[in-house]
């Protein structure tokens, strides 16, 4: 309560003296740091709380919708991956329109009504169900239909980047300027992080079991999973919303929300926000550095999303891997992408968030061309593999050269598409115009998804009209490298807001 009680006085303080006399401007006279928007920053303890929800949230999309359920889905609901990557494209693509109508409103709406919390709130009470009822997919289309199953991805998909609206505009209240890139960093970390742990559950509760003739390990999948109806995949989803309803308590306990300058109506809050997207839009060339670089966040945000939305749905049928590899798979690069995260917030403390950007968009361009060079037959796209060579070891998962090749580059793509995802956030955060962050918040949520339906739909028609895996995944690099020549035009400063 003194903590409180100090937080209070600060606040009250600066309201009164909003430009204090201190030798450090970043500093109040009563000791405590402000805040990228001049306000006080959280305690540690809130901001390690605001990067928790990160840590609650993002398994849901490692888990469900990257290595373990989606490719179950493409597989096995639908029966065929060709025609699942296909429909996978098409459900992500209907989510990525609506994101792109709403997402910079609801932004702009949190500027003008003040706190983010309930709108988080909200938001986390759709998902949790929504992503429960995952458990009811049945193999073969049985139980829920590929048409509910996509209704129900396409809500937790809408609702999922919507959290991310006001949680990223959270970050420049809750930590210091100096601060901004590790807590970032350290969020996208804890992410993986936490995906890892549950992974590694799972590996050991329901994908090894009967698997291998370990000592240690259940004689069969805990809790009477019947593994043959698909139940060790279709977990994922009762898992991830329990993990998800939990970990979210911490940000509403103990980071401070931002507070109302003004009691506001709901209607005309909505009505506000609305008019100020379309005056921020009108004044765009006032902010055209700031619209340069969500245009470039806008193709290589797709390009990575789409890497991760297909990333296992494409090894799963190139490379014939089951369940029990995909999560071995997951839990391998998370522990990578855990790494990815520091790395990013290091990329950005140290020599800035473009340089970080460019770094981490030139490498998974890099790794793209990699990946899609090994199959079944051949590695580096002409290196011949012989089909009938003795496995590399005993285990089963991994057992070829292909797909330990392949394994290791996409170890490098984890890192560099975390790093990116820190990067990107920590961008827009040092140039936006601190009164309007969550507004252009709204607006990074709109250049991560206006051309989200193109890259699930780029990959889509490319597996379609090659009908190749391979070849839908390999598009996904124009939109990558499209992204990293315009972000070449982008300068770290920040802009200031007119009225």
């Amino acid at each position: 309560m003194d903590g409180l009680k100090e937080l209070g006085d600060v606040r009250e303080a600066i309201e009164n003296d909003p430009r204090p006399d201190s030798a450090d401007p970043a500093i109040h006279p009563k000791g405590l740091k402000l805040s990228a928007t001049g306000a006080p920053a959280a305690d540690a303890k809130g901001q390690f709380s605001w990067a928790m929800f990160q840590w609650a949230r993002d398994p849901y999309v490692i888990i469900v919708t990257i290595y373990i359920f989606s490719p179950y889905f493409s597989n096995v609901v639908v029966g065929d991956p060709i025609r699942g990557q296909a429909i996978w494209g098409n459900i992500n693509s209907i989510a990525g329109f609506i994101i792109a109508l709403f997402g910079p409103i609801l932004g702009a709406i949190a500027d003008t009504g003040g706190r983010r919390k309930p709108w988080l709130i909200a938001f986390v009470a759709v998902m949790v169900p929504a992503i429960f009822a995952l458990w009811w997919a049945l193999p073969g289309g049985a139980g829920l239909g590929i048409y509910q199953i996509a209704l129900l991805f396409i809500v937790v998909s809408v609702a999922f980047s919507f959290t991310e609206v006001f949680h990223n505009s959270m970050l420049p209240a809750v930590a210091p300027h100096e601060r901004i890139g590790f807590l970032s960093g350290l969020a996208l970390a804890m992410a993986n992080a936490g995906a890892l742990l549950i992974l590694c559950f799972m590996l050991f509760a329901f994908m090894l079991p009967g698997q291998v003739d370990w000592s240690f390990l259940p004689t069969k999948a805990l809790f009477g999973l019947d593994v043959s109806m698909h139940e060790n995949s279709r977990i994922s989803g009762p898992i991830t919303a329990i993990w998800l309803l939990i970990f979210t308590l911490p940000l509403l306990f103990f980071t401070p929300d931002v507070k109302p300058t003004q009691k506001i109506n709901k209607v005309k809050a909505v009505k506000d926000g609305i008019g100020r997207v379309i005056k921020t839009v009108k004044q765009v060339r006032h902010y055209r550095n700031v619209a340069t670089y969500l245009i470039a966040r806008m193709f290589f945000n797709d390009g990575q999303t789409a890497v991760l939305i297909f990333g296992g749905v494409y090894a799963a049928g190139i490379f014939k891997w089951d369940a029990l590899t995909l999560t071995i798979y997951g839990i391998i690069l998370s522990i990578f992408a855990v790494g990815g995260g520091f790395f990013g917030g290091w990329l950005d403390d140290r020599f800035g968030s473009k340089k970080a950007i460019m770094t981490s968009i030139g490498g998974t361009s890099i790794g793209i061309v990699l990946a899609v060079s090994m199959t079944p037959t051949e590695m580096f796209f002409f290196i011949p593999y012989d089909t009938s060579s003795a496995p590399l070891w005993s285990l089963p998962f991994f057992s070829t050269l292909p797909e330990l090749m392949y394994l290791i580059v996409v170890l490098v793509v984890a890192i560099c598409i975390t790093a990116a995802y820190a990067n990107s956030r920590t961008m827009l955060a040092r140039i936006a115009p601190a009164s309007k962050m969550s507004e252009f918040f709204g607006l990074y949520a709109l250049s991560g998804t206006a051309t989200a339906f193109m890259g699930p739909l780029l990959v889509g028609l490319a597996t379609t009209f090659f009908q190749s895996q391979r070849m839908g995944f390999a598009s996904i690099l124009i939109l990558m490298v499209a992204g990293l020549a315009i972000m070449a035009f982008v300068n770290e400063t920040r802009v200031e807001a007119v009225d």
